[in-house]
């Protein structure tokens, strides 16, 4: 009741069976969120604002944070953040706790996490302030990103390889290359290349200096770049100047030099912009060694001004060879007209004429050398110059050297001396035509520059040291002439090239001879060299390896003369020290004397103690007293028959009587081989044997019909008064089918010989000689065929014989060799 007296009870029943289920469905839920929020692998904390008391934690939160239990990590002083976080860290994630303000605020951090046992996470952490109940806290998740982290750092390093591998590649020409950001003054280094000296490394590699990269550049600079380079490079990698001048270009270069010890070299400096330039102006630099190729460059540039200057010189030299030429071909030419009107004119003169043919002949052999050099150095040039190697004997070809030039010597009032020293072997493999060559033209050089009184000297001498099957020879050819000038030694061997000085104004010459020879000369694998001095005169040594003959020779011994004295009489030491070498491996005792007045008086002496000389080899020209009166003093000596053998360089059928008178036995020429002082010896000894004639002239024995096959009328005329002079008789073909046509028409036996021609008018000779070769009658087909051609190099000789001839005469004809080459096919 109102006045609080109880007034009755009721009671009220409430169902509260679904309430009950509700409940337990609440509990349920609970135990299975607790269940989830402690097996969860994001970690879950909730504390209060200051961090003095945890809420909750779940499992996760404590494995990652590295504790075991929450009272472990209270016992460790947990406060706001757990101990374990690292001291970097911890105020980065305290200012995100405390950064958070009202209801709903968050914030995203990464830290790190220290273990126990030095283990380190990383922690990728959310933080949200809560609300409920009245109650503000902080809720924390915590997510281990640890692995993520590894794999993002992985990528990164990978990157950052690939990178380094990409920029080592693209850069691998450049010593230096340089990142450099133009707005902020950043960059670093991206390659630095191997230095010698370290100093790139001292400077872009020291970690630790502190220098930006604008400053390390200056360094560089300062410490590399040539002193009167520096100002420039300063300049232009300044950034003020890197930034004007990329805007409008992409690359700017420049060259400068560096100084690497004491050593200069070549750089290049390429700067790239990079990105957006609007955006950063950020270039790379790269810095490259272009040494190499700059010297290499100088070098082809060098190499080109050469040639330039060379052709310059040969078109010189050629425009000066043509002048040469005009003039050198124009003046026999002038003496041949001039003495053939003169001969027409006097032709009842017979002296007269004859004198003018002498002259006529004289220029057209010098116009036919013109010639010939001017064809050689041609096929030369153009590489079609071939060697053809046949034995060849040394003395025959030297004696026929001595034979050619004798004319002139004499002519000239030279005096000639040709020796042979050490020459052991005198057979050998050579191209003689064209050794024969080298020598004549060093020979005919020494004989026409030297004046009148003057010595030219040839000689040859065999030097140690060649392989097995080879000998080496040296060929020194010396005159006392007028000589040259160093400038001009330096060119001799250039094509056209002659000195032009008063002296030698008045000598013809093409200025091609040395060029042949030195050509020639390498072809055999030789060399060549020139001592001169201007009026000392000229030297020549050509040095050249030949294959030797295998052919034995005799043994050099002469039983009937083993152990006699023998004494040689010369002036030169070398020859005198040769032929008594070549005396003693034939058996003689041999002695030597410079003087023939001390020749007389060993001579003497060996009279007086009955040791008499049974061989004595004098040199026809002594200082003291000639080799006659030599040899007519040892005769009143001894008054004995012991052989005189005088040695010459001359022709002696001048002296040959005189010496005779003298007591001269025989002669030898010079230079004197082994063969053939063995040969002279064999002579004196067996005096009564008839000796085979030697140097014959070839003669034409044989007789018949020939077929001359020649287009031109004047050859015709000059062939035919040959070939009949010599007791032949003659028909004549215009052209090479003329020909086919009289000789299949003849019978066999008719024709002894065809003398073909090369170049003819409707078929040339070659063509003609296979059409003949081809005939059915065995006896036509091979009637020898002898090609007179022009064309007279070695492969005219080849392509001749190929083509079915028997053998092959060059124009102009030589008559002795002519005739000599007919009897050979005819007999």
């Amino acid at each position: 009741d109102v006045d609080g007296s109880v007034m009755g009870t009721v009671g009220v029943a409430i169902d509260i069976t679904q309430e009950r289920a509700y409940e337990q469905e609440l509990l349920q839920k609970s135990n299975m969120l607790e269940s989830i929020f402690t097996s969860l692998d994001c970690g879950i904390i909730c504390h209060t604002l200051d961090g003095s008391r945890i809420l909750s934690i779940n499992q996760a939160a404590l494995k990652i944070l590295g504790y075991t239990t929450q009272e472990e990590l209270k016992d460790d002083g947990f406060y706001l953040v757990a101990p374990s976080v690292m001291e970097e860290d911890k105020e980065l994630l305290s200012q995100a706790i405390t950064g958070l303000e009202k209801k709903g605020d968050s914030a995203t951090v990464e830290y790190r996490i220290q273990h126990s046992n030095g283990e380190i996470l990383h922690v990728l952490g959310n933080l949200k302030l809560v609300e409920e109940n009245g109650e503000w806290f902080i809720q924390r998740f915590l997510l281990d990103n640890t692995a993520q982290k590894l794999r993002e750092q992985q990528a990164r390093i990978e990157l950052e390889r690939r990178q380094a591998e990409l920029v080592q590649a693209l850069s691998v020409d450049y010593n230096l290359v340089c990142y450099f950001d133009l707005d902020t003054g950043e960059g670093d280094a991206l390659r630095v290349h191997d230095c010698r000296y370290k100093v790139l490394d001292d400077i872009f590699l020291d970690r630790d200096s502190g220098l930006t990269i604008e400053e390390r550049i200056d360094r560089y600079i300062g410490s590399c770049v040539y002193a009167e380079d520096r100002e420039m490079m300063l300049h232009l990698l300044s950034r003020e100047n890197l930034g004007r001048e990329l805007v409008t270009k992409r690359t700017l270069y420049t060259n400068y030099h560096t100084m690497c010890g004491n050593e200069m070299r070549f750089f290049q400096m390429k700067a790239v912009r990079v990105g957006d330039w609007k955006q950063s102006r950020r270039v790379v630099l790269g810095f490259r060694n272009v040494d190499d190729e700059t010297r290499r460059e100088m070098e082809k540039k060098s190499m080109l001004e050469d040639a330039l200057a060379q052709a310059n010189r040969a078109s010189k030299a050629k425009s000066t060879f043509l002048s040469n030429m005009s003039h050198d071909i124009r003046t026999p030419m002038n003496a041949i007209i001039g003495f053939t009107a003169l001969a027409i004119t006097h032709i009842d003169q017979h002296e007269q004429v004859e004198s003018y043919l002498q002259k006529i002949m004289a220029s057209s052999n010098h116009l036919l050398s013109l010639i010939n050099d001017v064809l050689d150095m041609s096929r030369i040039e153009s590489g079609k110059m071939s060697l053809e190697e046949k034995p060849c004997s040394l003395p025959d070809l030297l004696h026929g050297l001595r034979n050619i030039v004798q004319a002139d010597i004499h002519a000239k009032q030279l005096e000639l001396y040709m020796d042979a020293v050490d020459v052991i072997h005198e057979d050998i493999f050579c191209d003689r035509l064209r050794l024969n060559q080298i020598l004549l033209n060093l020979l005919s050089n020494s004989i026409k520059y030297t004046p009148a009184g003057g010595v030219v000297s040839l000689r040859v001498i065999e030097k140690p040291g060649a392989a097995a099957g080879f000998a080496r020879y040296e060929f020194a050819i010396k005159d006392t002439g007028i000589g040259m000038s160093e400038e001009f030694v330096a060119h001799i061997f250039e094509p056209f090239e002659r000195e032009r000085n008063s002296t030698t104004s008045g000598i013809q010459g093409t200025g091609l001879g040395m060029a042949i020879t030195k050509n020639i000369v390498e072809m055999m694998n030789g060399a060549i060299e020139v001592k001169s001095r201007q009026g000392a005169g000229t030297e020549f040594i050509v040095n050249i390896s030949f294959r030797l003959c295998t052919s034995e020779r005799p043994s050099p011994s002469i039983p009937e003369l083993k152990n006699c004295r023998a004494l040689v009489v010369d002036d030169d030491f070398n020859t005198c020290d040769s032929v008594s070498s070549m005396l003693q491996q034939i058996g003689l005792r041999a002695e030597w004397t410079l003087s023939g007045r001390e020749a007389v008086l060993r001579t003497h002496q060996a009279v007086t103690r009955s040791d008499l000389y049974s061989v004595y080899i004098i040199d026809w020209l002594l200082p003291d007293m000639n080799g006659i009166e030599v040899a007519r003093r040892i005769r009143k000596e001894t008054g004995g028959q012991a052989p005189i053998i005088v040695l010459t360089a001359y022709d002696w059928s001048d002296i040959e009587e005189e010496a005779r008178e003298a007591g001269v036995t025989a002669f030898c020429s010079k230079p004197l081989f082994l063969s053939e002082l063995r040969s002279c010896l064999l002579s004196v000894v067996n005096a009564e044997e008839p000796e085979e004639p030697v140097n014959q002239l070839p003669v034409c024995s044989a007789t018949g019909r020939i077929l001359l096959a020649e287009d031109n009328l004047l050859n015709q005329e000059i062939a035919i008064a040959i070939l009949e002079e010599a007791g032949f008789t003659v028909e004549t073909a215009e052209d090479g089918r003329t020909a086919v046509e009289l000789v299949t028409k003849s019978q066999p036996g008719y024709y002894q010989l065809v003398l073909m021609d090369v170049q003819m008018p409707e078929m040339n000779g070659y063509e003609a000689t296979r059409l003949i070769r081809r005939l059915d009658d065995p006896a036509l087909a091979n009637i020898p065929i002898l090609a007179m051609t022009a064309n007279a190099f070695e492969e005219d000789k080849q392509e001749a014989l190929q083509a079915g001839m028997n053998g092959h005469v060059a124009k102009p004809i030589n008559i002795e060799k002519l005739l000599e080459t007919v009897g050979k096919i005819l007999k």
